[in-house]
């Protein structure tokens, strides 16, 4: 099973207009809210706020109505894939974040040798984190769907 990945825009045309407002709003609140915290207690820890997730919550539930609604109007109720769905948004959101926080660290460590280092070297550790944790996942998930569908027949043979 070799799910290669994809970029596909045409869940855009499936947006709303309030949706990406929302969705605007939400993310520039996160922004001002993180500069709110660095003014106040300084860009160390600001820079903490900056691998929040700053759409997830909004994107989440439009995420989930709009599966919702592809699966009612192909007549089926859609709870479940909605909520599949949201969950996956999830968890591709965690693994950004921990990109994310892999960047800050590095940035952290090597911005006073050099700024344009830092950034080489913290961009780097994101793609390497985000790319080993999607890595990781799958193969847990793989791991499990196989012990699943396998276990069952396992004790039956016995």
């Amino acid at each position: 099973m070799n799910l290669p990945i994809k970029v596909s825009l045409s869940s855009l045309r499936e947006g709303r207009w309030y949706e990406y407002l929302v969705r605007f709003g939400l993310g520039g609140a996160a922004t001002v809210f993180t500069g709110l915290i660095s003014s106040r207690y300084g860009a160390s820890v600001g820079g903490l706020f900056l691998a929040l997730p700053a759409i997830f919550c909004a994107s989440a539930t439009l995420i989930e109505k709009h599966e919702i609604r592809r699966k009612r109007e192909a007549g089926l109720e859609g709870r479940r894939r909605g909520q599949e769905a949201a969950a996956l948004d999830a968890a591709g959101a965690s693994l950004g974040a921990l990109g994310m926080l892999a960047f800050a660290a590095v940035f952290w460590l090597l911005v006073e040798w050099s700024v344009a280092g830092a950034f080489i070297g913290a961009s780097l550790a994101w793609l390497t984190v985000a790319v080993t944790a999607w890595f990781v996942r799958r193969q847990v998930r793989l791991t499990r769907l196989t012990r699943r569908e396998s276990g069952p027949a396992m004790l039956r043979s016995r």
